[in-house]
């Protein structure tokens, strides 16, 4: 069965100290790539992360996000610039001195000078945080990932067999039309034959009707029709299989785009105009489809 090539998975584990959130988003891409943001100090998971990602995805780019972050209070710390506190005692006791001030300077004050605490970052290295644990969640965000993907694959699945349907309705249409082709390309070239000869002139009959009769087989459209209905045929067949088929499927789309433009081309008659327009603008819609199958 087809698959999407985008999908969306997350996971979320909650540790002692910290939380860890992963979240994996898929999209179209030409080949497989799997890129993962985590943090500094966990770098060396990273390979191991691409490895459990790229199990399930052939075609399409997946972006990788590990987030951790202290749990509420854990971890957190303020840090005092403490040479800007002496600083400000320095200062307050010569402001003291000069005008004979008696008052202190409270804490209150002090705690309110711009800059003199920082937030200090907490440090969760490799050692505080089982590598377990981050595996587990890629590992579940993955299989969400897969699940989306092939959900969204099975409506694509529905969508495509019905405009094959349609395909398949302008297809019949044009093999009615088919024979009339020919025929009236026939005619209408010996008419023309007859009117551009001088009167008097005298023509074999049978060499005339031979020769209208090789070129109106150079405008039958037998051939086109009869090779759009193969791969018709080889792109439903390709809907079921296991396998990747985006790129199968893309080639027979322009496949089918290049009969059905033969076929306009030598089109003579309104209906058969009309009805490569319409097989024209579905394969058009087919085509965006085709362009999110992995």
């Amino acid at each position: 069965m087809i698959r999407s090539m985008t999908g969306f998975g997350q996971s979320s584990r909650k540790l002692p100290g910290f939380r860890i959130q992963v979240e994996i988003r898929s999209v179209n891409h030409r080949y497989a790539e799997t890129s993962v943001r985590i943090n500094r100090e966990w770098l060396s998971l990273e390979d191991g992360i691409k490895k459990c990602v790229a199990r399930d995805i052939k075609r399409g780019r997946a972006d990788v996000y590990v987030t951790v972050e202290p749990d509420g209070q854990s971890g957190k710390t303020l840090l005092i610039d403490w040479d800007l506190a002496a600083a400000y005692m320095e200062a307050a006791g010569q402001l003291k001195a000069k005008f004979g001030l008696q008052d202190e300077p409270r804490l209150g004050e002090l705690l309110n000078v711009p800059d003199l605490l920082h937030p200090g970052e907490s440090s969760l290295g490799e050692a505080a945080f089982p590598e377990r644990e981050l595996m587990a969640c890629v590992e579940e965000a993955a299989a969400q990932l897969a699940a989306m993907r092939a959900a969204e694959g099975a409506h694509l699945h529905e969508d495509l067999i019905r405009r094959l349907a349609v395909l398949d309705g302008h297809l019949a249409a044009m093999k009615a039309i088919a024979p009339e082709v020919a025929e009236d390309y026939r005619r209408k070239l010996a008419a023309r034959i007859q009117e551009l000869l001088p009167q008097d002139t005298v023509m074999d009959a049978g060499r005339l009707e031979q020769e209208t009769a090789l070129m109106a087989d150079r405008c039958s459209i037998d051939e086109e029709l009869t090779r759009l209905a193969s791969h018709m045929a080889q792109f439903a067949g390709l809907l079921d299989a296991e396998e990747p088929v985006g790129r199968k499927l893309d080639f027979l789309i322009q496949e089918m785009n290049r009969e059905v433009n033969t076929v306009g081309s030598k089109a003579n008659r309104y209906e058969l105009s009309r009805l490569v327009v319409e097989l024209k603008a579905e394969l058009e819609k087919i085509r965006e489809q085709v362009q999110n199958i992995e």
